[in-house]
């Protein structure tokens, strides 16, 4: 395979990892009936005139698995985060203790599961298209260097290539998703 040819493949497989770590990323926000301090990620706080993220105005832990504490740097911070994680519709519930904000997470009801899945289902989907959008990508450069006078032979075994890639980080995908379905199904 040429250098041109061995550039697009590593593109593609460079955007496909990307759309890998995406979907690990967002599956870390969708919760499996266990507390997580990645549940409050997206959480943001009125800090001073502007939006802040709730993890660069206190420490969030997870004493146990079914229990969040969020310690705020500032003692004054405690009202605004517990208004953001109400207002944040994550269904969840703080309460103040004068020192921090305690978050009982309530176990998931087997519709909320369903929905949950779904959700997992979705961002995978999302995965999947952005593998595919790689090797679009990879499959128009291919054609653009035949038509540049790269052999047809060639081309054909370099698509080839580029198909087997994406038939790899596809049931990659389908594992991920099917691990986070199972985990969130589980009770």
């Amino acid at each position: 395979m040429n250098e041109e040819i061995q550039m697009a493949f590593e593109e593609a497989k460079d955007l496909m990892d990307k759309a890998i770590a995406h979907l690990n990323t967002e599956l870390t926000k969708i919760r499996a009936g266990k507390a997580s301090p990645a549940m409050l990620e997206t959480v943001m706080v009125e800090y001073y005139g502007s939006l802040t993220k709730l993890g660069q105005v206190a420490n969030v832990n997870t004493p146990d698995s079914k229990t969040l504490s969020v310690q705020p740097w500032e003692k004054g911070m405690l009202e605004p985060i517990a208004t953001a994680i109400i207002n944040s519709n994550l269904g969840l519930n703080p309460m103040d203790n004068g020192e921090m904000l305690i978050i009982n997470v309530p176990m998931l009801t087997e519709e909320r599961r369903k929905d949950l899945a779904k959700k997992a289902r979705a961002e995978g989907e999302h995965a999947k298209v952005s593998v595919r959008n790689g090797r679009k990508d990879a499959n128009d450069f291919i054609k653009l260097a035949e038509k540049e006078g790269l052999s047809e032979d060639m081309a054909k075994t370099a698509e080839a290539q580029i198909q087997d890639l994406t038939n790899k980080y596809n049931a990659t995908i389908d594992e991920i998703i099917a691990k986070k379905e199972a985990d969130i199904m589980t009770v």
